[in-house]
Formats: structure tokens, sequence, C-alpha cells
């Protein structure tokens, strides 16, 4: 065994992060046994208020603390725009971008018929009654250029025909298959200024 026991325990953590293979836990291990006693005990406490405290926006099932997430809260967002997205991270990214005035719909996942996840297994339903307390409303779809996403995308737009929905899409400027969360911000804000109107 190359590391004592209890530093490897802390490296295996780290290798659960997205991202971290061996040579970058080693570095974050060492870093965080850097740390004074006051500074890990505040770490390990955030991470465990976090778990117990963040939870799905009851409206657009982004990440807040609260019932009603900042932005679904905030009367300055254009509550009739809504962007579609696949999970919170997108959420994240848009809002970097700075120029976004609407609100969200976080689906929490992508119809997958191989992997057994249906329109019922994502967030779907709560985005169908907001619809419907709206008079007229602009979905934006901002989903990775994927099967999954392609076939969100179409299911969307036929459970809101001949409604008063207008549905857009972000432009095709994206990479084919690029996740949303690691586009840069510039591509993104032309992406979703130049969306393109795919209903009737």
């Amino acid at each position: 065994m190359i590391y004592p026991e209890k530093f490897e325990k802390i490296m295996e953590f780290y290798k659960k992060l997205p991202g971290i293979g061996e040579k970058s836990a080693e570095r974050l291990a060492l870093a965080t046994l850097d740390m004074k006693e006051s500074e890990i005990l505040d770490f390990s406490e955030n991470i465990k208020l976090a778990r117990q405290q963040l939870h799905p926006c009851s409206i657009c099932g982004h990440l807040t603390e609260r019932d009603v997430c900042y932005i679904c809260s905030n009367d300055q967002r254009e509550q009739n725009l809504i962007c579609v997205v696949e999970d919170y991270k997108n959420v994240f990214s848009f809002e970097k971008v700075g120029n976004y005035r609407g609100v969200y719909h976080v689906l929490n996942g992508l119809i997958s018929p191989m992997d057994n996840i249906g329109a019922d297994d994502i967030n779907l339903a709560c985005l169908v009654k907001r619809i419907e307390k709206l008079e007229q409303s602009e979905l934006i779809l901002a989903l990775k250029s994927s099967i999954e996403g392609e076939t969100t995308t179409l299911y969307i737009k036929k459970i809101f025909e001949g409604k008063n929905v207008v549905i857009s899409r972000l432009s095709y400027g994206l990479p084919m298959g690029a996740e949303i969360d690691y586009i840069d911000t510039v591509t993104l804000s032309h992406a979703l200024s130049d969306r393109k109107q795919i209903s009737e």
C-alpha cells in the first residue's frame, strides 16, 4: 500500500467526484490535510447542511434552500418565458451568461426508452400545469442534441400542439451531443438569442 489507510479513504471520496482521477485526488487529499482543523470542520459541516437543506424548487425544480427559488420569486423575471433544461447545472450555465430574463424549468432527466425512462419519470407534468396557468408563453427547449434530447423535444412539442404556446430551441451552433454546462458563455448567449421557433 502506497498511502496510509486514512489518507487513501480521503482520496477515495474525492475520486467519486466527476473529473477527479488518482493524481487530482492525491493533491486534494494533501491540500485537505494542510487545512486548519476549524476549516475542515466548517467544510464538512457545510457539505452536510447542503445535503440536508438543498432541494428542488416547488415551481421549476431548480436547486434552492427555500420552497421557491430566487429566480421564480424574482418579479423582474419574465414568468411566461420558460427555458426548459435537463438539470440544475444548466441553470447555472445560463445564469452565467447574464442576459436571460426569463425563468427555467428543470426536467431532472431526459426521455430515454433504452434506459426505461419515460415521460412520467421526468418533471414534465409540473411543466404542463405551469403552462396552463399562463395566457401566453414561450418555451425555449435548451436540451442537448442527442437521441434523448431530440426524443424529449419532440414529446414536449407534441403535448403542447394546438395550445397557445410558442416553442423554440437553441440555434444549431452548438456542437452535436455537447453538454450545456460545458459550453462557453459566448456560444451559449448566441445560441439563446438566435433560437429557432419549432412550433406551428
